[in-house]
């Protein structure tokens, strides 16, 4: 996707989902959304901590992971391959 591609609101908000009663991305669909590898999108925020708010982001709990699972299949097409909590 280059520049000038805009995303339509559609594909936004269909990856938008609610966790702990909170709207979230998960990492793999932000990072296809910006055309990156999720590691590489990982490293960037890893790097520059202090760009972000104290809420950008949290991990997930191993409950929450199972039952994302159960909501998107664990196949490698159902769910873009993610098995296990990182």
């Amino acid at each position: 996707m280059n520049a000038k591609e805009i995303v339509p609101t559609e594909r936004i908000e269909n990856k938008i989902l609610s966790i702990r009663g909170q709207k979230v991305i998960l990492d793999r669909d932000l990072a296809m959304l910006y055309d990156v590898a999720t590691r590489d999108l990982k490293k960037a925020v890893s790097r520059n901590l202090t760009r972000f708010p104290a809420d950008f982001m949290f991990q997930i709990t191993r409950d929450e992971f199972t039952n994302l699972k159960f909501q998107f299949g664990t196949s490698s097409t159902g769910w873009g391959g993610t098995q296990k909590l990182r």
